[in-house]
Order: structure tokens, then C-alpha cells, then sequence
């Protein structure tokens, strides 16, 4: 079978199993009392690790193929009272959780939305209100920011630097002004390469380009345009995202029509030159999309086997539990996932209230905890351990996939193939339960090309 004939029969809605089960599946949201025994529980151990995410929801214009929650608008001033109220959130959490305080943070993470949308002395507000809370350790810690560059200034990049930032992630996307102006994302690659030098000569250690394959107007000849402009400016590592074409969920992508947005194999061609281009120059390939130099931490984590995903993607170190804050953030512990309220008035009120904002979450069962790790170490390391009862059943339910050369299975193991990467969450979902006892009306994911 070709890959295009491959990639036709497997192009089919998976999840992108940052989670299991997948956020739509959860089942059973935690009362407070429930959450906050189980971060309790996660953090005992006098070895236990924290990692924060705060989300910062606020864009000034809306980027058409965005899937995050955002909220757009030009008010600037809705900064500083929003800052106070993630603060006020986290106090809620040390109120009730007091061995938080006494776990080091060993990542924080600032996501958006745009979190340079906030003023360069508010951004110094809500780094120092979380460091004077929470302990950071200092010989491992790692603070990163996505940062958009058209609204990023070297004042952004200095103030956060100054707070210990050392890793910022650049919203690229594409360079072609016709895939941009589709998109609402106007961004001259002079302003790119110019917040990239600023971030270097600021003392950032790591780099990260974000790009998206698959959207409306991209062709071979403007991704190979792509690929030598990145290389050019050579960030230390790159997330590069398929297109998650959801319009049930972003009524913005419904101005997209089918035949402007490239899908199937003319998808998979796309990134294929990207990677070609990025493996050629010395970059290493990485989980699901993600590349890195050699010298990256990313890149060095994936050679010692311990690359680990989460809510927030691929990481370089796995961490006791994750804390989000700020509307819609996600947090996980190992027995509990939890999602803040999605709708940012919503949110405000709650924390003003006293409350945790819970939104939706889900209590993890034994099964659940054994299905994410395989899951897990199928997306990160290519290969999952079986038991004799799996090994059985994945060689009945995959065999389609072994035949098409897409997974191999032993008496030990199920394994992606090299030519079967593009199909490796076609591969997790057989560890799924929930997708495939579920019956659902209309669409719920992405497809997975």
C-alpha cells in the first residue's frame, strides 16, 4: 500500500493524547474537598515536584486556526485585575494544600492567549506574586512564555528575563503573506527573526519555534520557503503542529472551505518538507511533532529515554504534579485531572467567591492510570509494554496496521515502525477504552493526519 493510500485510510478523528482519557471522555469532576486531597496526596513525598501552567487568555485580534480559549480584545487595562485574581486563585490553593508551599517548582509555564499582551510590569507582578509563594528550585528550574512577536517588545523580553525566565517559544506559524492574511495572523518575518536575536542577546537558553501544517493556502513550494527561513534563524527547537481543523468548536475555521485547506496526503506532504529539511540541518525528530537540536534539553531528555507529554505538550522532565491556573487551565496529578472554568467572567466571579473554579475533571481509576502511562510511552518513546492479555488482543485489533507495516508487536511490546510515525495516534487509540465503547453525535476531534 502507498503512503498516500496510508494516509487516505487512517486519516481518521483521534484524540491528541496530551491526556487519558482525552478531556471529552472525563467522566467524574472531583468535588474540592476530592481535588485538593489528591495534590495533597500527589506531593507528600518529600521528592515530589510541581510544575505550574498559568493561562493568559487575552489576544488582540483572533488567528483563524487558533483552538485555544482566548479572549479578545484591546483593553489593555483588564491586565493587572486579571493577574490578581490567578494570584488570588493560587492563595485559595495554599489556603488549603499548605505542602504546596513546601514543594520546589521545577517548571512554570505562561500560555495564552498572548501573555505579552500584558504590559512588561505586569507580567513582573505575576512572576514575583507566584515566586513569593511558591519555592523555585533554583538548580533545575525552568521558566518559559509563548510570546507573540508582533506584540513583544525587548521591555517583555527583559522584565521576564529579570523575573528567571529561560526559555521563550515564538508563535511562527507560517511566513507566506497569502497563508497569513487567510489565517488573520499578518506577521513580516523581519519582526520574527528580530524578537529572536532580541530573545538571544536578552540571555534566553532555548528557543522554540511554533509552526502549523495544513492550513488554508500552504503549498509545497511556500512550506520549503518556510523551512529555509527557520533554518536561517535556527531556534534550538520546533513544535511543528498539524491543523486541527475543528469548526464545531471555532466557528472562525468554518470561513475555510474544503478545497482551500490542504487535508490527507497533501497534508502529510507538507510537513514531510519541513522535516526533511529540518533533519538535514542537524535537527533531531521528536515524539508526535516536535524537533530539537542535539544540544537541546528536549533533544537530550529523548535520547535518555525520559521525554515525557502532558497537558502542555512534550516536555524534557516529568513532574510530581501540574497546577493550572488562570481560566480554562488544566492540572493533573496522578489520580485526578482538573479543568478551570472556561468562560473568564465565570472564573473571576468564582475566585472573588472563594472557590476553586472547577469547570469539569476527572477521578482516574486503576485501569485509567495503567492505559495513560502505555499511551504515554507509546507517544513519547515509539514503543509500549504489553501484557499477555494486551499483547493477544492488539495483535487481533491492530492487525490491519501490522499488515500495513505501521507497528510491530513481539511477546514484549508494541512498537511503531520508522515509516509508521505518522500514524501513531492511530496506534494509541488501541489502548482507548473510551473511544471505543463511546457513541457519540457529531464530531469531536481532529483528524490525525
Amino acid at each position: 500500500m502507498t503512503i498516500t493510500q496510508l494516509l487516505e485510510k487512517y486519516d481518521v478523528p483521534v484524540p491528541r493524547y496530551t491526556s487519558y482519557p482525552a478531556v471529552p471522555n472525563w467522566q467524574q469532576a472531583p468535588s474540592p474537598a476530592q481535588w485538593f486531597a489528591a495534590i495533597d496526596a500527589a506531593l507528600q513525598p518529600a521528592d515530589a515536584s510541581l510544575a505550574v501552567y498559568v493561562h493568559l487568555p487575552f489576544c488582540e485580534t483572533l488567528c483563524t486556526f487558533c483552538g485555544c480559549n482566548t479572549v479578545i480584545t484591546r483593553n489593555h487595562d483588564r491586565s493587572a485585575p486579571y493577574i490578581a485574581t490567578v494570584l488570588a486563585e493560587l492563595d485559595l490553593y495554599l489556603a488549603s494544600v499548605p505542602v504546596l508551599a513546601q514543594r520546589s517548582v521545577a517548571q512554570l509555564h505562561l500560555g495564552g492567549g498572548t501573555p505579552t499582551f500584558m504590559p512588561p510590569d505586569v507580567l513582573t507582578a505575576l512572576l514575583h506574586g507566584i515566586a513569593s509563594r511558591l519555592p523555585l528550585r533554583a538548580a533545575e528550574y525552568e521558566a518559559s512564555v509563548e510570546v507573540d512577536p508582533r506584540v513583544t517588545t525587548r521591555a517583555h523580553l527583559d522584565a521576564m528575563r529579570a523575573q528567571g525566565m529561560t526559555r521563550i517559544s515564538l508563535g511562527v506559524q507560517d511566513i507566506d503573506h497569502e497563508v497569513l492574511r487567510l489565517v488573520n495572523r499578518p506577521q513580516p518575518l523581519e519582526i520574527t527573526a528580530s524578537l529572536c536575536a532580541a530573545a538571544r542577546d536578552s540571555g534566553y537558553e532555548s528557543i522554540n519555534f511554533d509552526l502549523i501544517y495544513g492550513l488554508p493556502g500552504q503549498t509545497q513550494s511556500t512550506m520549503m520557503r518556510l523551512a529555509e527561513a527557520v533554518l536561517r534563524l535556527r531556534p534550538d527547537r520546533l513544535a511543528v503542529y498539524s491543523f486541527a481543523r475543528v469548526p464545531w468548536i471555532k466557528p472562525a475555521q468554518r470561513k475555510f472551505t474544503d478545497e482551500q485547506v490542504p487535508s490527507g496526503a497533501a497534508k502529510r506532504e507538507l510537513y514531510e518538507v519541513l522535516r526533511e529539511a529540518l533533519i538535514g540541518a542537524g535537527y533531531i525528530e521528536l515524539g508526535l511533532d516536535h524537533f530539537a537540536l542535539p544540544h537541546d534539553a528536549l533533544a537530550k531528555s529523548a535520547s535518555a529515554g525520559s521525554l515525557h507529554r502532558n497537558f502542555m505538550g512534550y516536555t524534557d522532565r516529568r513532574t510530581t504534579s501540574l497546577l493550572g491556573l488562570g481560566v480554562s487551565a488544566i492540572s493533573e496529578t496522578p489520580s485526578c485531572y482538573h479543568q478551570n472554568e472556561k468562560v473568564i467572567t465565570v472564573y473571576e466571579r468564582r475566585v472573588g467567591e472563594a472557590e476553586i473554579p472547577t469547570h469539569r475533571g476527572h477521578l482516574l481509576s486503576d485501569d485509567d492510570r495503567r492505559r495513560a502511562g502505555l499511551i504515554r510511552s507509546l507517544m513519547t518513546a515509539g514503543r509500549a509494554p504489553l501484557t499477555d492479555d494486551d499483547r493477544d488482543e492488539a495483535r487481533r485489533e491492530l492487525a490491519p496496521l501490522v499488515a500495513d507495516g505501521i507497528v510491530e508487536i513481539d511477546h514484549r511490546e508494541l512498537r511503531i515502525t520508522p515509516s509508521g510515525k505518522p500514524f501513531i495516534r492511530n496506534a494509541a487509540a488501541f489502548f482507548d477504552t473510551y473511544l471505543r465503547n463511546s457513541a457519540r453525535e457529531g464530531p469531536v476531534y481532529s483528524k490525525a493526519i
